[in-house]
């Protein structure tokens, strides 16, 4: 028997649909947000194919363990605007965490979702999902990371800001790090730590023990103000964080770049499970994109997933963060939730 991971079905279904027994009585979405209730669904009836009524597809919305009104109604939209498009039946969950939605697309229990990037990497090196679309943000699916120092600290500075480009490889630049101790922001954030940790290693660079000081703003305001850590790393540019320049007027000036990671961070990335047919991939390309043409399905799209805008991606686009990640020698189940 195959057991889904504990969800709350969207209150999507009145009664047990064929394939998907055992299911535990949800709320209906109209009343209140509730807790997640633990189901158990068995399997699909054999020989069916994926996307009949006997076999639906499941579509996992972001988890969560008390879904909103909104996310409730945003689901419900998303799921008939999708079964409308595609032909398909769908089933509509929310996953209680992150790490519970990987666990599902290895157990064929998820078939489209959305995935953050490090549950995109653990995902894609389980051979469970395969990149569909990725969130576009500023005309780009993907962003960079910054080294960044104080002025007066005595680093030699290898970004130029006038051309926008580095002028050296990273391990030029970076072994002036060596035995420097470093600000990261937090031990998830793939710009403010994972990232230039990686970059680090790949250098062969070892640094002291870290700071981790709970934000990029933070990270800027430490190197500001000196004494806490030699050099730290933020997103591309974090020093034009609201407030920063007002409280620090000279910010600009005293807190300079370094080295500037390429922009290969990406942002969250749409997944279909591995394994789906080219003819599958296909509708539900087409449907998506569709969808985020209408004022309904785009409204879903942010709602559920923070979605304004999102490009076709391939799995091979993402091989340098892969390897950079990697570098880092940090655990990929660690890094989600």
């Amino acid at each position: 028997m195959k057991r889904l991971f504990p969800l709350l079905l969207l209150g999507i279904l009145s009664c047990t649909r064929p394939g998907i027994g055992g299911l535990v009585q949800t709320p209906d979405p109209t009343s209140a947000p509730t807790a997640t209730p633990s189901l158990t669904p068995t399997a699909s009836a054999p020989g069916a194919a994926l996307g009949a009524a006997e076999n639906p597809l499941i579509l996992a919305l972001a988890p969560t363990a008390r879904a909103t009104q909104d996310v409730l109604d945003a689901g419900k939209t998303l799921k008939a605007l999708l079964e409308k498009a595609t032909g398909y039946s769908i089933v509509s969950v929310i996953p209680p965490s992150e790490t519970e939605l990987v666990q599902a697309f290895g157990a064929g229990n998820a078939h489209v979702g959305i995935l953050s990037p490090f549950g995109y990497l653990l995902a894609s090196s389980e051979n469970s999902v395969e990149a569909a679309f990725a969130r576009q943000q500023d005309g780009s699916i993907f962003y960079g990371a910054q080294f960044i120092v104080q002025s007066e600290a005595g680093f030699t500075l290898y970004f130029d800001p006038i051309k926008d480009e580095n002028m050296v490889e990273a391990p030029v630049a970076l072994a002036q790090f060596n035995d420097k101790k470093p600000c990261w922001s937090d031990e998830l954030s793939p710009s403010g730590y994972v990232v230039p940790l990686g970059f680090l290693k790949q250098a062969n660079v070892e640094t002291r023990e870290p700071a981790f000081v709970a934000g990029h703003p933070t990270v800027i305001r430490a190197i500001y103000a000196g004494g806490i850590c030699d050099f730290g790393a933020t997103y591309v540019d974090a020093r034009t964080y609201p407030g920063l320049e007002d409280a620090y007027p000279d910010v600009m000036k005293r807190v300079q770049v370094l080295w500037r990671v390429p922009p290969i961070i990406p942002y969250e990335t749409l997944v279909f499970a591995h394994g789906m047919t080219e003819d599958m991939r296909r509708v539900l390309t087409r449907a998506f994109v569709d969808l985020m043409s209408t004022p309904d399905g785009k409204s879903a799209m942010q709602t559920l997933y923070g979605f304004d805008a999102m490009q076709v991606v391939q799995d091979s686009q993402y091989e340098d963060f892969r390897k950079v990640v990697q570098a880092s020698g940090l655990d990929l189940v660690n890094l989600i939730k």
